[in-house]
This record gives C-alpha cells, structure tokens and sequence, in this order.
C-alpha cells in the first residue's frame, strides 16, 4: 500500500437533501487526496442527485452515480460492494448524513500501509454522536477486547460507516450469493472477512461524525438506554432472528471460511438448538464472545431461555 493507492468511496443514498452536502464537503476536507465516489441512488425524490451533480463538478476525483437496487440498505451496499464501477485499492462504506474527519482517509491507509495487500483486511472506528444540528453529544463505545470470528457471529463491532477493507476482502465479500439475505452490510462485513481470517482494526480514534436523528437505521450504541433495547433485543428473541440470518448466510460461503472458523460456525449452530445443559456446555466450546462482561451475561441468559 501507498500514497497512490486509491480508495473508493461507497456512498449509498436515498432522499439525502438535507445532510447530504456537508458529507460531500467532508471528502473535499480530506488531507489524503486520492479518492473516487460511487453513488448508489436508491430511488431520491428530492434534490440529493442534483446536489451530487454540482459537487460533481466542482472536484476533480471521479464520481459516478450508480442506481441502486431499491431494495433496503443493506441490499444498497451490497450492490456497491459488486460495483464494476469501484475501481480502488480500498473501500470504504459511507452514509449520506454524516461528516468525515478531515484524517479519517489518511488513518486508514497508514494502517493498510503494514498490511500484506493479499491479506484480507478491515479498519474500523469510534464515532463522535451529533444531533440533527450537529452538536456533539458524546462518543461511540470503546470496544477491549480483540476482533474476531468468534466475536463477529455474536455482534458487530464497528458502524459500516466508519469500515474501510481493502480488495482482498472486497474479494471475500463478492463470493457471498446475491440472493444471500443478511441483517446489515457492515455485520456482514465483520463476519466475512474474520470468517476468511482476515484481519481486523478497531481504532479508538473517532474518524466521523455520526448523526443521530428520527431516519437511523441503527443509532448509537452506548448509554443505558442502547443497552437496554439490546438486551431487550436478546430477551424478545430478536438476536435469535438475526442469528437465523446470519448463519444462512455464513453457511452459503463457508467453503471459503477457516476450518477453525467452520467449527466455531457449526458449535454455536449446535448450541441454538439443543437441550439445557448441552445448550450451554456448546456454547462455551464455541468460544463465541461479545465486548463485555454484561453483554456476555445477558448472551448466557438468552441462551438458557433459548433465544439464541
């Protein structure tokens, strides 16, 4: 990697009028210059492509608009991901109403810089919480304990709006079928790419500011209420929902898993449907974990309830 090397910015967008711009601006800001923007416009009614269109002209980086999939988000992102048209040494995910920190570029190929380019890899970071008129409200949770498979198929670990991979990963990603369902890109993200064994880099530095308003699809994820709706999320079989997502998914790529990364896959499938105590010692054998004591409490707990 080096200071040619290209990043793809992947913008996915839908009646994005009223932050939109500030994002654009933050890619101008950004001190590490050599960047391209794919849009995937899914279906705006308002002034998001005409804003896009005069950003367009103003900067002299490649931006293609692309239309998108109409399907949801993650269908969105994922479109981006199979893009022809990304043409980077790296990608990075991005959402319309955010705004980059002018180093959030430059962060991320200082890092790819120590990575062997045929080495799967993802870089992702804290965020600073904004309000609607961008007033900080606090910081994105920190996260100890190390990224891995094992931690990936219980919980994501970082926004897909902080994620930048490189295109070994894309590689990765691209193998997983169209018609795959998933319960967002950036988990799907997560699991992929530890799942191949790729490398992953949680870093503390916050590289964006994440607005927080009425349209999230996922908010923030700190504070006692976030805790509280996640836990919630266990105790109403929600997570047990999405595990069913994900390990349909995950199972329709794992002739490119890690065999140990199969075994976790196939302990904690196991474990999702057998009998009280068998349910728990599989479970443990897994080895799967979430970032914290409690969070690993209230896996445990949901487990014993079956709803995993």
């Amino acid at each position: 990697m080096s200071k040619r090397s290209k990043i793809t910015i992947m913008l996915a967008a839908r009646n994005g009028a009223e932050f939109i711009s500030q994002q654009l601006e933050s890619y101008r800001a950004q001190t590490y210059p050599n960047w391209e923007l794919i849009l995937s416009d899914d279906g705006s009614t308002d002034g998001t492509l005409a804003l896009v269109d005069e950003f367009a002209k103003s900067v002299s980086q490649r931006v293609v608009v692309l239309r998108g999939p109409q399907l949801g988000f993650w269908q969105n992102f994922a479109s981006l991901v199979r893009s022809p048209e990304a043409s980077g040494d790296l990608f990075g995910y991005s959402d319309q109403d955010d705004v980059w920190f002018d180093h959030k570029l430059a962060d991320a190929v200082a890092w790819f810089e120590q990575i062997p380019q045929d080495e799967p890899a993802l870089f992702c970071t804290r965020t600073q919480l904004v309000t609607r008129q961008g007033e900080s409200i606090g910081f994105s949770r920190e996260f100890a304990r190390a990224p891995g498979f094992a931690n990936a198929l219980v919980q994501n670990l970082g926004g897909g709006n902080t994620m930048i991979f490189n295109r070994a990963a894309r590689l990765a990603l691209q193998k997983t079928p169209p018609e795959a369902s998933m319960v967002a890109h950036d988990w799907w993200t997560y699991q992929v790419i530890t799942g191949v064994g790729g490398r992953v880099h949680f870093d503390q530095r916050p590289s964006l500011a994440y607005r927080q308003h009425g349209e999230n699809v996922f908010g923030k994820n700190v504070g006692i209420q976030a805790r509280l709706t996640r836990a919630l999320s266990l105790a109403s079989g929600q997570m047990a929902q999405w595990n069913e997502i994900n390990l349909k998914l995950l199972n329709q790529v794992r002739d490119q898993m890690r065999p140990e990364n199969v075994a976790i896959l196939d302990l904690f499938a196991r474990a999702r449907t057998a009998w009280l105590p068998m349910r728990l010692w599989l479970l443990w054998r897994s080895g799967v974990y979430r970032q914290t004591a409690i969070e690993n409490l209230a896996l445990n707990l949901a487990a014993i309830f079956g709803r995993i």
